[in-house]
């Protein structure tokens, strides 16, 4: 069997579909997990950002606890405010009070890996089966640092493409 063609993909997308099927085993419908998942990849994105200096502190008031209590979710290490769409939905919190709808997020995974979606979604399914729900919650994301595409360290790797090989999801533990 010839070897699979590379997936050239940054680093954002491959941790938002891998946070969306471990927020599905966690037991959050479809919609939810794409909220969520974004949510955690761009809490994720904002603290590299202010890591290698490309990113001003007065971004991370996006990161910090509201001053009044809400609902949240656990995932991957992560609190992620919640909040409901217009139907009832259960939805991450943009920032401001208004949910982050998950259809923007489905389409932004579906043009990050093309046709490869299938397969490395299914990779990251089976790999998240393998772990009870909340183990895999807590182990989560050292499973994503096991299988993420390798990029230059510091600023040269911010948005740059690297190479993502479904057999080290497969084969990835914690």
């Amino acid at each position: 069997m010839p070897a699979a063609t590379p997936i050239h993909v940054n680093r954002a997308p491959v941790l938002t579909l891998w946070a969306a099927v471990v927020a599905e085993r966690l037991g959050h419908p479809p919609d939810t997990a794409l909220s969520l998942a974004s949510a955690v990849a761009g809490t994720a994105a904002r603290a590299k950002a202010r890591r290698l200096g490309i990113a001003e502190d007065r971004e991370m008031a996006k990161d910090q606890g509201p001053t009044m209590p809400m609902n949240t979710a656990r995932l991957l290490g992560k609190e992620v405010r919640l909040t409901h769409d217009a139907d009832g939905v259960v939805l991450a919190d943009a920032g401001d009070g208004t949910p982050a709808p998950a259809a923007p997020v489905a389409a932004y995974i579906a043009r990050a890996f093309g046709s490869r979606l299938a397969e490395t979604r299914e990779a990251m399914v089976a790999l998240a089966a393998r772990h009870a729900p909340q183990e895999l919650n807590r182990i989560g994301f050292r499973l994503y640092e096991g299988f993420r595409p390798e990029v230059p360290e510091g600023v040269q790797g911010w948005g740059a493409k690297g190479v993502l090989r479904i057999e080290r999801i497969r084969d990835a533990t914690a």
